[in-house]
């Protein structure tokens, strides 16, 4: 059965091929198939952004379709960045990684008070319309500079403080385990499993 993973961020691509790794299933990417939408993220809430992407991609594509949309809440900025993380300040990962130890800064927050954490909603949609979702979150403290090479976006300033190091520390197969999108694809592979029985049954 043939899954397809709606992005175009290479990261969020080897993370699922190893979250989903052992369930019979053929993941391809739209640049496996040669497509690019433009979906507006115009929802108030993750849930909302994921099923926009899922069921644009599902019906473009007839094809069985993942898409989560995530994001870092911190505590003393009230959620944000949030549903606007990606797009928290123009350029790139360090850009907007700046932008937000800037937005501290200026909330005069103490390292005790970066208190925030990650949160990712997964949607799975079939070309009949039927959609799933799960969700998933990992929490930590924001860090005033940058550490760790690994990973994307905000996780070279995301501490987990009980093991004293950043998401960007971790190696692959650790950030696999207590992530915010592997405790979203965990809760996502029964439902998998199950579809892939059924078509193979079928």
């Amino acid at each position: 059965m043939k899954l397809l993973i709606a992005t175009h961020n290479p990261g969020k691509l080897r993370e699922y091929a190893d979250l989903l790794a052992g369930l019979p299933l053929k993941m391809v990417s739209p640049d496996d198939l040669g497509i690019d939408l433009d979906v507006t993220e115009s929802g108030a809430t993750y849930l909302e952004n994921a099923r926009l992407k899922a069921a644009a991609y599902s019906r473009a594509t007839g094809l069985l379709t993942l898409a989560d949309d995530s994001g870092l809440e911190v505590d003393i900025l009230d959620g944000a960045p949030g549903i606007h993380s990606a797009r928290y300040a123009l350029g790139d990962d360090d850009d907007r990684i700046s932008a937000l130890l800037r937005a501290l800064d200026a909330a005069g927050a103490a390292q005790q008070e970066r208190s925030a954490r990650f949160r990712c909603v997964i949607v799975l949609t079939d070309p009949a319309g039927e959609m799933w979702s799960t969700t998933g979150e990992c929490a930590g403290f924001i860090i005033s500079s940058p550490r760790g090479s690994e990973g994307f976006g905000y996780d070279p300033v995301f501490l987990f403080p009980d093991l004293g190091r950043t998401m960007a520390e971790l190696r692959p197969e650790e950030k696999n385990r207590i992530s915010h999108r592997a405790r979203a694809a965990l809760a996502l592979r029964p439902i998998l499993e199950h579809l892939s029985g059924k078509a193979s049954a079928g």
